[in-house]
């Protein structure tokens, strides 16, 4: 059955990274927001006498959060309903915590979690100062209104319940301290493509 996989949770966390690693192993379709909007993003800030790079004040998200969302999941569902494998990454706070949302997403194919086999990744950190380090190390000039506004972004960084109406071991909560490994790629890949749970982590 065609996959969609869904690699959430806060900036610093490294979803992207094991989403890569995952989508490079079986050859899945990747779609990361971040890549997909920001042509338009900083398009649109400039346009609007604004930081190009700015991704977290409330007038980016305003202007460009839903914006995002909607290229994406268009570029995901399209390779969904091809037959393709998608793998897609994204914060989606709002997203899951709307229970139809995924529903409503997957109806845009005429598809359902019936003919779709959709999982959800929440990658975390267990401490707050980890996210401020992997967010220094990287060092992306998007990530420069976090750093400065730290009492307000980690407010971001809180454990989310995703509320999508998917069997529990359709769902998994992942702590992604340390590097990147063969075990933990193991471990996302007998989630996503063995039907497991894994284990706790």
């Amino acid at each position: 059955m065609r996959k969609l996989v869904f690699f959430i949770g806060p900036a610093g966390a490294g979803k992207t990274t094991l989403a890569k690693a995952l989508a490079h192993k079986r050859r899945a379709a990747f779609f990361d927001m971040d890549t997909l909007l920001r042509p338009a993003a900083e398009a649109i800030m400039t346009l609007s006498g604004l930081d190009p790079n700015d991704r977290d004040s409330p007038v980016y998200k305003t202007r460009c959060r839903d914006l995002g969302y909607r290229v994406t999941m268009d570029a995901a569902l399209e390779n969904v309903e091809l037959g393709n494998d998608a793998v897609v990454v994204g914060p989606f706070t709002k997203e899951s915590a709307d229970p139809a949302w995924l529903e409503r997403e997957l109806a845009r194919i005429g598809a359902s979690v019936d003919n779709v086999d959709v999982k959800a990744a929440f990658v975390y950190l267990p401490e707050e100062e980890l996210y401020r380090q992997r967010i220094r190390k990287r060092g992306f000039e998007m990530d420069v209104w976090k750093l400065d506004n730290w009492s307000v972004f980690r407010k971001t960084l809180a454990r989310r319940d995703i509320k999508w109406k998917l069997p529990t071991a359709s769902m998994v909560y992942f702590d992604n301290s340390g590097p990147l490994s063969n075990d933990k790629l193991g471990r996302l890949e007998q989630f996503v493509y063995g039907g497991d749970i894994p284990e706790p982590v």
